[in-house]
């Protein structure tokens, strides 16, 4: 019972995770902002790059979702197979003579 409710926990926190890994990932590749928008409008570029931040966070929470439903449909139709085995074949009847 515990196995089944930690697969389901790791499964709902996977879209959080990558998401802020995501977000992560872009803030600490975006040495500032004339990298991004150019120097002629590196002082107005907070807003973009906070947008561009937030548009890789919701990618990654997409790419989550879509990667733990996958995994969960794939775990789901293991346990259905694994439960509804077919019952071994029995010898034929001999005929009576």
């Amino acid at each position: 019972m515990t196995r089944m409710v930690t697969r389901h926990l790791v499964l709902a926190f996977l879209p959080l995770v990558l998401g802020f890994a995501a977000g992560w990932w872009f803030g600490t590749q975006q040495q500032g902002c004339g990298g991004l928008v150019g120097p002629l409008f590196a002082a107005k570029c907070t807003r973009v790059q906070m947008q561009y931040q937030l548009w890789f966070q919701i990618a990654g929470t997409a790419l989550g979702g879509l990667l733990a439903a996958v995994i969960g449909i794939w775990l789901e139709r293991r346990r259905t197979r694994r439960v509804a085995r077919p019952p071994a074949p029995t010898p034929p009847a001999e005929p009576a003579l």
